[in-house]
């Protein structure tokens, strides 16, 4: 049960009969929203009924207001429906409405939260697609927990999901990397290769590779001509690098259905590059043209040519966009065209790619490209996961990813386990450049998010297990709990997380459509904040204390709001990929 959506009809209906007959009038009733007022002191819902529909039907809108009020207090739902400011309304609902949302949660248990908005529509989620040129170090790690998140998110949410990580295999970069391979396979025969020489890569996670390259093929390459042993080595180091991506990864749980290579787009005997840009000419999107130059210093690399350019300003785009370097190979962006275009084929009409913070410049131009090669059917919504500054006890950690000095994914997983950096990667929104510090987010106090969050889940249990102890006699499965005298649950707190726990619908369908998993985070550390509030307030107050021997009624319909806060925490946790401890030492 969605309560706000449940609301939002009533207040339609409400709506239509204060308006009452207007044959002439067309009036939206879909932009009528109710929400949670911003002072919980106002009420319990909030409605902008009347000020979205004052203006089309030329009425004022306090005044229209006053008539929707007064059609909503006769729901016998609804307490009191009162007009604010210039023509808001606050509702405040019976108790006896509360407690039966709270049965209605227990009656759907798990299934609790899900949504059917996304009506099954196909979205492709593309997230990490980290050059595969070594191991995933901690500045891929955002994207990645981001990426997996949104994506359970929005199967949650009534999405059919495709997880995907586009391969950057065709560029310079891969033989840069095949080259750095080639001496671990010679220094591997026993050759002293010295230090590795400026440019290439000299960590020595390509020692393995090395090894194996001199394992399958002993000395056959000593002495080749690269143009012989280049492509080899390049296709079984990217097999090896990309095996070791999925093992990091893995670690932090997240996984992908496809795994697409960009090389695949010009594989020799098919150029699918060439058809899309040929399928956009088509559509009179490429013409043969010279760019001006860029704003303020021009860079030395500028070439005032004619290049072969997309009409990507004719789609919201700042300039037109080049497709061809100088020598006749594809531009990087007419391949993601080509990719994109591939996944439009694929029958991809939404889809969200997860990039670096270094991807900034490149948002309006790949949403042009989409636009444009869907025929405006579909879309793309491009998050970026700006940068993590890793820290340790306060002072910063340096990466080089060139140098090979850098920390790795694996070691901070080794370090202070997948759940704390699951959650601290979710628990700022995505654009805001984040803070990471490995003693704060092992710190067992409120002052840690994911410690607070997994301790409100654990103290639910807790609470069971005492109670199992005190009162052996007393049912507590889940049909007693279904049953339990939810009227005894009137106290102010007990009501206030009731309407938290209401909410949780609400948060997953606006957080599932903005495409932003930490509001599910910012929930869970609000509920957690209530209970562990409610929970200390029973040590001065014992008549709210959630077991009570002596009032075995209160105490099971206690252990049914206490179990309704476990069901929303672990689902919540659960989206995030972060557990859900039943009890923490």
């Amino acid at each position: 049960m969605n309560i706000f959506n449940d609301f939002a009809v009533r207040v339609r209906g409400a709506a239509e009969r204060a308006i009452g007959v207007l044959p002439d009038a067309r009036i939206d009733l879909s932009r009528i929203v109710v929400e949670p007022p911003r002072d919980a002191s106002h009420g319990d819902l909030a409605t902008n009924a009347a000020m979205v529909l004052a203006k089309p039907l030329g009425q004022n809108p306090r005044e229209l207001a006053t008539r929707i009020a007064a059609a909503l207090a006769a729901d016998p739902d609804v307490d009191t429906a009162e007009v604010a400011g210039p023509g808001f309304i606050n509702l405040r609902l019976t108790k006896a409405t509360w407690q039966a949302a709270l049965r209605s949660l227990l009656a759907e248990g798990s299934r609790y939260g899900r949504s059917a908005a996304g009506d099954g529509k196909k979205i492709n989620v593309e997230y990490v697609s980290a050059n595969p040129t070594g191991p995933m170090h901690v500045g891929h790690t955002r994207g990645a927990v981001f990426g997996d998140a949104l994506a359970t998110l929005l199967e949650f949410a009534g999405y059919t999901v495709t997880r995907e990580y586009y391969i950057n295999d065709a560029g310079a970069q891969v033989d840069v990397l095949a080259r750095s391979a080639y001496l671990r396979y010679r220094e591997a025969l026993g050759e002293n290769i010295g230090p590795m020489p400026d440019g290439l890569y000299p960590g020595d996670y390509l020692k393995p590779v090395g090894e194996a390259l001199a394992k399958k093929h002993g000395r056959a390459f000593v002495g080749k001509d690269e143009a012989e042993w280049l492509p080899v080595v390049r296709a079984a180091t990217i097999e090896a690098m990309m095996e070791l991506i999925r093992s990091d990864l893995a670690l932090l749980g997240v996984t992908h259905e496809v795994f697409y290579s960009e090389r695949s787009l010009n594989d020799g005997t098919h150029d699918r590059v060439a058809e899309a840009i040929d399928w956009l000419a088509g559509k009179g999107l490429i013409y043969e043209g010279k760019l001006p130059p860029p704003k303020g210093q021009v860079p030395e690399d500028w070439e005032d040519r004619e290049q072969t350019l997309f009409r990507s300003s004719q789609f919201g785009d700042d300039v037109d966009r080049p497709l061809k370097k100088s020598d006749g190979s594809y531009t990087y962006f007419a391949s993601d065209i080509a990719y994109h275009y591939d996944k439009y084929r694929r029958g991809f009409r939404e889809m969200i790619d997860v990039l670096g913070a270094d991807h900034g410049g490149y948002v309006k131009r790949m949403q042009a490209a989409v636009k444009a090669i869907t025929g405006g059917e579909g879309s793309l919504d491009v998050k970026i996961c700006q940068l993590v500054r890793l820290q340790r006890a306060g002072e910063p950690v340096k990466m080089s990813k060139r140098s090979g000095d850098f920390v790795t994914l694996r070691e901070v997983v080794e370090e202070v386990g997948r759940d704390p950096i699951r959650f601290m990667m979710i628990y700022r929104k995505n654009d805001a450049p984040l803070d990471f510090d490995f003693a704060k987010v092992t710190e067992q106090s409120k002052d840690n998010p994911v410690f607070y969050v997994q301790y409100a889940h654990a103290r639910t249990a807790s609470i069971f297990r005492q109670a199992k102890a005190e009162m052996p006699d007393l049912a507590k499965d889940v049909a007693a709990l279904a049953r339990a005298p939810l009227e005894r649950l009137d106290d102010p707190g007990e009501l206030a997380l009731i309407r938290r726990l209401a909410e949780y619908p609400r948060i997953i369908e606006a957080a599932a459509e903005a495409h932003e998993p930490h509001r599910i985070a910012f929930y869970l550390h609000d509920l957690a904040s209530e209970f562990h509030g409610h929970w200390n307030r029973g040590k001065e107050l014992p008549q709210l204390r959630f077991i009570n021997a002596s009032e075995p009624d209160s105490t099971l319909a206690r252990l049914a709001l206490v179990h309704a806060i476990k069901l929303v925490l672990s689902s919540g946790l659960a989206i995030l990929g972060v557990s859900a401890p039943e009890e923490m030492r």
